[in-house]
């Protein structure tokens, strides 16, 4: 049976989604004061722990990169990452499922071929069943403790209260897409508002959708900044609630629509 529960102990720092933006979520770790030490990872000196909220890979141009230090972190337990919509694409994919590879997913592909061009297929074919296994093994979200009393949820998309340390088919669609009513004429998913129904005293700290900035509106807190539309990467220091956020350097999914590119004038 999954644990949902890990304990806040010295302190998590929460980011949103990445999107393979490797530069800024390192430049972003760096600020935060973890250090990196001679096998890759990370550490922070006062053992604070990184928490991704899914969707670490994907549209930008580092997703091996990101893959690999996050599985080498949380297998070091030195981090805590969550599922995501792309995380469940690219799993598929791994699983040899017949997905569409769209919306940014295609660049994981073409990173996976010019990493067997450089390193062979062995090599190759072993990262793909790591990353595979990984994928499948990450919970669909976080309940954080502290002194034994639930104080925060981590979430990919959004959860509804009664679902907060359960699991089904049904829980981890919605903690991966959100509360959707299907397509627009564009093809993109009509978000409905799911933060309007949460009623408990639990932070839901959340990604996936998008928004100019992160603010807590009804005790839940967006952290998806869009580095990847040329945003922002976004950490969430907790529980001291402190937002830092680097720069994205480029708008890497050249997205010249989307909204959060227009907002940051990165188009």
């Amino acid at each position: 049976m999954m644990n949902f529960r890990i304990p806040l102990e010295h302190g998590i720092d929460f980011v949103g989604d990445v999107h393979a933006c490797y530069d800024e979520l390192i430049e972003g770790m760096e600020r935060l004061g973890y250090q990196k030490q001679v096998d890759g990872t990370y550490v922070h000196p006062n053992q604070r722990k990184i928490l991704f909220l899914g969707d670490m890979m994907s549209r930008g141009p580092y997703s091996l990169r990101v893959m690999r230090l996050v599985m080498d972190l949380v297998k070091n337990n030195l981090a805590y990452a969550i599922d995501g919509n792309h995380n469940w694409k690219i799993a598929r994919y791994l699983m040899g499922r017949n997905v569409k590879m769209a919306h940014g997913d295609e660049r994981f592909v073409e990173e996976l071929k010019l990493y067997e061009k450089e390193n062979g297929k062995q090599k190759t074919e072993a990262f793909k069943e790591e990353m595979k296994e990984f994928l499948l093994s990450l919970p669909s979200h976080y309940i954080i403790t502290d002194k034994g009393k639930d104080v925060a949820v981590a979430v990919h998309a959004g959860i509804r209260d009664q679902d907060i340390g359960k699991d089904s088919p049904a829980i981890r669609s919605f903690t991966r897409y959100g509360d959707t009513a299907g397509l627009d004429e564009k093809g993109k998913p009509i978000r409905r508002d799911w933060t309007i129904h949460h009623h408990n005293d639990l932070l839901i700290i959340w990604g996936h959708d998008p928004s100019p900035s992160a603010k807590v509106i009804n005790n839940t807190i967006n952290l998806d900044q869009g580095c990847v539309f040329g945003g922002r990467l976004t950490f969430l220091r907790y529980p001291e609630m402190e937002i830092v956020q680097v720069d994205a350097k480029e708008n890497y999914a050249n997205d010249q629509e989307h909204p959060i590119s227009k907002h940051f004038g990165r188009v």
